[in-house]
């Protein structure tokens, strides 16, 4: 994958602050970490709200937001540049890391432990009190622009032995932890977000929280804010909520029948279908 694909770059957002509903002192804590220069890891389950959270901390800081989704194969020139032949000519092309620091953005890394630690640690020089990027190819190294950041995220409930942050790396950066949002929190956000009363949001959150208490090494993940949305949406398009529930839920969570008869019963006892 090209720096070009494996990565969105988008400006601040014209129209207002991402909707985030703040549930401890992260927004603090990620300001502060900001404006003293230190680079910021976000640890939590998938679908509690991180990628949303660096949105709305960009645009409240006035910031770019550049986002790169990590995986197996992301290289270092991926993340940092390489050089192309256009027209019979070779240029180099930043990667998203180098225009980050160059244009004074944040850099999103999501899921970074996907990234081989062989090309995580050209993120050691940024993420320390050096602030810069070595760009070897180049044979230069490039000063981190005023407001520029570095943000990592990934879920530690997911990792393997395999995949996991060198510890050289978790201690060049201040951790935030995410968790799932109290019920009336959540109730809230998948409400608004899915557009459906609160009646149907709540009755979501408990069957989000139920699936969250199953003692069971068959599910890798357990049920996210993110689906709880999913399945408020179709509602919202006209689908029973069991419907809405079996597709958005019980399906993305596994696919082992045994444990999606399960999920099934429970998805029958905590909604309703409403009458006639």
């Amino acid at each position: 994958m090209t720096s070009s694909a494996a990565a969105r770059r988008a400006q601040p957002a014209a129209t207002g602050r991402p909707w985030y509903v703040p549930v401890a002192n992260e927004e603090a804590v990620f300001k502060a970490a900001h404006r003293q220069g230190l680079s910021i890891v976000l640890k939590g389950p998938t679908g509690c709200g991180k990628t949303r959270f660096v949105a709305a901390m960009a645009h409240e800081l006035g910031r770019p937001l550049i986002t790169v989704a990590c995986h197996d194969d992301l290289t270092t020139a991926d993340l940092v540049g390489r050089f192309l032949l256009r027209g019979g000519d070779t240029e180099w092309v930043d990667g998203p890391l180098t225009r980050a620091v160059r244009e004074g953005a944040i850099c999103y890394l999501d899921e970074v432990v996907e990234a081989r630690q062989d090309t995580t640690v050209v993120l050691h020089p940024l993420a320390d009190h050096r602030r810069e990027l070595p760009i070897e190819r180049l044979g230069i190294t490039v000063p981190a622009a005023p407001g520029f950041g570095l943000v990592a995220s990934y879920n530690p409930g997911y990792q393997s032995v395999l995949k996991d942050l060198k510890d050289s790396t978790r201690q060049r950066m201040v951790a935030i932890e995410f968790g799932f949002p109290a019920p009336e929190v959540e109730q809230r956000i998948v409400a608004r977000e899915a557009g459906v009363d609160e009646s149907t949001a709540a009755m979501l959150v408990r069957l989000g929280a139920a699936i969250r208490r199953l003692q069971t090494g068959g599910l890798r993940e357990v049920s996210s804010t993110r689906v709880l949305v999913a399945a408020g949406r179709l509602i919202a398009e006209g689908l029973d909520p069991r419907e809405a529930a079996v597709a958005a839920v019980a399906g993305p969570l596994t696919d082992d029948p045994a444990i999606t008869r399960g999920l099934i019963e429970m998805i029958d006892v905590y909604l309703e279908t409403p009458a006639g």
